[in-house]
């Protein structure tokens, strides 16, 4: 059976056998998407499990305009973006609470410059957004089309937040 006749089938009935097959060949992908932003293992499952009711409960909004893993990543990239506002932002109330233009090429030059333990700590320095589309670029090797459709903006959105994010990390670095 086919992934779009599987689709398909579980659009129409709900058939859980039918999930199970999706589950089975999206489950590793959605948790490495999910350990890469939350760096936490148990975390990281409890976050693939939540995307996955999310999966089973929209799927019939899937309309084959784009492959199935495309939009399996949007949901992932979204759902994990937003529970790293919501954590950024209790974190940030908590806080409250206890005190009452670089070209291209040189950027990725400058980027790959700085050590992975390095820049382990500058990527949890930046927001979620610039993490998360600096990982899709070279972490996960998508190409600036696969962003746009992941993420659903137009190229030119998706070359500018990629400069920003670049020219954020490559500052923090020199800083440090």
């Amino acid at each position: 059976m086919t992934e779009e006749e599987i689709i398909k089938r579980l659009i129409h009935s709900n058939d859980t056998s039918a999930f199970s097959l999706l589950y089975d060949k999206y489950a590793d992908k959605i948790y490495y998407k999910c350990i890469s932003f939350v760096k936490d293992k148990q975390l990281a499952q409890d976050l693939t499990h939540d995307i996955f009711v999310k999966i089973f409960i929209t799927i019939k909004k899937f309309k084959f305009q784009s492959s199935f893993s495309t939009w399996v990543y949007r949901i992932t990239y979204n759902f994990c973006i937003d529970f790293l506002r919501k954590q950024q932002k209790q974190h940030f109330i908590r806080l409250e609470d206890d005190n009452d233009t670089i070209e291209e090429e040189e950027s990725d030059d400058e980027l790959f410059a700085i050590s992975v333990d390095k820049l382990e700590l500058i990527l949890e320095q930046i927001s979620p957004e610039e993490k998360a589309i600096l990982l899709m670029k070279y972490q996960d090797d998508l190409s600036i089309k696969d962003i746009v459709d992941a993420l659903d903006i137009s190229e030119s959105a998706v070359k500018m937040r990629l400069k920003r994010a670049k020219e954020k990390v490559i500052h923090i670095s020199k800083q440090m």
